[in-house]
């Protein structure tokens, strides 16, 4: 069963930063593109960034600068550095992954149980 644990919410003053993590465990599994999504209360979910199997990273326009994805695949875990954080960063964000396991053969998409950002003085 392939679990993704996200860590490092809270609360953070304006201007100030946050990491991160994300860790995939179970099965024997390959990992594809990771990435980290936000959903604001009253809003739809949006990706923030992503990072390819392959190093490829792409960001939302509005974290370009201030974010950035890194990965690590020996612990399976991808990170989300946040600078300069601002009260538009405030919202649940999400750990998302493709992985292929060896339990079922095939690639699913997963999701991270969401973890809160509150970017408040």
């Amino acid at each position: 069963q392939v679990q993704l644990v996200e860590s490092g919410g809270g609360l953070v003053q304006p201007g100030g930063s946050l990491r991160l993590s994300c860790a995939a465990s179970g099965d024997t599994m390959t990992i594809y593109t990771m990435g980290w999504y936000r959903q604001a209360p009253g809003k739809q979910r949006e990706l923030v960034a992503a990072q390819t199997s392959g190093g490829s990273t792409s960001y939302a326009n509005s974290v370009k600068g201030r974010f950035a994805i890194s990965r690590d695949n020996r612990k399976r875990t991808v990170y989300l550095q946040m600078n300069s954080l601002n009260s538009e960063d405030t919202a649940v964000y999400y750990c998302n992954a493709d992985i292929w396991s060896r339990s079922d053969g095939r690639t699913n998409n997963y999701w991270g149980q969401g973890t809160q950002i509150t970017v408040s003085s």
